[in-house]
Formats: structure tokens, sequence, C-alpha cells
């Protein structure tokens, strides 16, 4: 079976610079695993890979759709699937990067959703609740109905709330029982790249400060100009959010600065659900004690032992 790697790991922590060097020396190519930065002209608040090292390294799955489409998790996994048999077949090593992890598990963990088509009705009336009582009111919905999701899902994630809803209403059984797991056709090796929490947390908020000097306004700002609601997924997301706020004038700015890094840090705690620094698959490198050639090196004598590439 070919080898896939994997970079995972929380936002800010450095896991496309790591990428980008690994892609250099072993001879392989990207394929992102972030949810956001499949959007186009969406760059700053996405911390998307720079020019620089989109040249270093062939990426795929950035800017691929337009902010008012959307991406389900079978149709990333259809992708992502098609890029790593691309990157095998021109005889490179495939590298999926990114810090969503059900989109990193649903691809090394064969998942396999659903097929259920959406009830329109139903999603109104959901999202109905959500908008007179509250997230948490419709969070406590699926607690009773489906446990199991409600473990892997943020009560504020409204839209995958109302999803896991509808799926066990529609099915009759829980969503988390739903899904199923394969067996991917790889080898697979994962890497874990980690700093120390406080330091990971000053990088992120230092990130936030940069995307702001860097035009993250104005970019929410065109891009709601050119026809993108406040309702998309795309800009409902982390940064674009608070920045609507801002331009709607519910907050002020320094607010809705702070607001982004409360929810970064926020984030960074839920990556780290996803991707458990006590897990035995995951090969941990702290960027903050390790140097890049020595994670290299390493990585290079772990591919031995799987039997090369």
């Amino acid at each position: 079976m070919p080898l896939l790697i994997a970079v995972v790991g929380p936002t800010a922590a450095g896991k496309t610079a790591l990428a980008v060097e690994l892609t250099r020396q072993l001879g392989g190519e990207i394929i992102s695993a972030d949810s956001r930065q499949v959007y186009r002209r969406m760059d700053i608040g996405t911390a998307k890979p720079t020019r620089d090292e989109q040249g270093a390294a062939p990426h795929h799955l950035i800017d691929i759709l337009d902010p008012q489409e959307w991406l389900n998790l079978p149709h990333y996994q259809a992708l992502a699937t098609e890029a790593i048999t691309g990157v095998v077949k021109r005889g490179r090593i495939p590298l999926l990067v990114g810090g969503t992890g059900q989109y990193v598990r649903a691809v090394l963990e064969g998942w396999s959703a659903p097929e259920i088509a959406p009830d329109h009705g139903l999603r109104l009336d959901l999202e109905g609740v959500a908008d007179t009582y509250g997230a948490s009111v419709l969070f406590r919905r699926l607690q009773q109905a489906d446990g199991g999701s409600a473990l892997t899902i943020d009560y504020r994630n409204i839209r995958r709330v109302v999803r896991a809803l509808e799926v066990t209403d529609k099915a009759g059984i829980p969503f988390s029982l739903l899904r199923s797991r394969g067996e991917a056709p790889y080898r697979i090796l994962r890497l874990g790249v980690t700093r120390d929490r406080a330091l990971l947390y000053e990088r992120a908020d230092r990130r936030v400060d940069a995307m702001i000097a860097a035009g993250l306004v104005e970019e929410v700002r065109r891009l709601h100009a050119a026809g993108c609601g406040w309702e998309l997924p795309s800009m409902s997301s982390l940064g674009y959010a608070q920045i609507g706020q801002y331009l709607r004038g519910e907050l002020p700015l320094e607010e809705a600065i702070g607001l982004i890094k409360r929810e970064t840090r926020r984030y960074i705690r839920q990556q780290y659900n996803w991707f458990r620094l006590d897990d035995p698959g995951i090969h941990w490198f702290d960027l903050d004690r390790v140097l890049p050639e020595a994670v290299v090196m390493r990585v290079r004598s772990l591919i031995a032992a799987m039997g090369g590439s």
C-alpha cells in the first residue's frame, strides 16, 4: 500500500512550514485538510500558505470553491482521495496537512458518512429553535437524541448540530451509530506538531494581530460587498464572524479582535481533543524544542522502519 504522511496539530503550531520542509526533503506534495482554505478570496483570515510556501511545495485542495459554496465531508473525502491517488501515481509522497480533525480522521480512518438527503423543512424548524431559544437549547436536544454526536460537536456549531439531529430523525437511529469506519488503503505515518501551550497561545495572538495588520477587515468587507452573506458557513467561521460583528456595528473593533483571540484559544483546545498528545499512533514533535532538520531525520527513520516509501 502507498505511504501517506499526515501532519496534524493545533492552529499556529507550525504545521505548514514543517510540511513544506518535509515535502522538499522527501519528494512529496501537500493535500490540505483545512475546512476554510478551500475558499477563494479568503486568504488572510484562513492563514493560507504564503505564495513562497505554495511555490516551494505543490499544494492541493486550496482555493477550489467560492465562499458561497458548501463543502460537506463526503465531498472532501472524495477530493482528498483523488488528490492522494494523483500524487502516488506521480511517484511522490502525499502529505495530508491540516487542523480540521474531522477531515483528517475521515480520510485516515476511512469514514463512511450516511447517505441521507437534506430535509429543508426540518432544518428550518431546528434552526428556528436555535434562533428563538439559543444554541444551548438545540444542543440539549442532540444530547438527548444522540449523546455520541454531542461529544464531538461544539454546541455553537449550529449547522453540525442541525445535521446530526436531521439524520437521527430521518434514519430513526443516532447519527453517531450510522457513521462507519473502513480500512484506509494506505500505510499511514501520523506526525503531530505541538508547542508549549502558553507559547502556542502567544503565537496565535500574534497571528491574529498580523491578520488585522494585513487587512482582514477589508477582506471581510470585500467578501460581503461581493454577495457573501453573513449566514454562509465560510463567513460565519472563526475570524470572519467576529469581524462581521464589527462591520455590522455590533462590536467595537478591539472587542472583535479580542473575541477572535479567545475563540482561537478555544479552537486550539478543541483540536487537541481530535489529536490527543497521549495518542500512541501519533509521533509528536514539540517545535519549541526540536529543529525541523531533526524532525526530517526522524521521519526518514520512521519511513524506513515501515518498509520505505
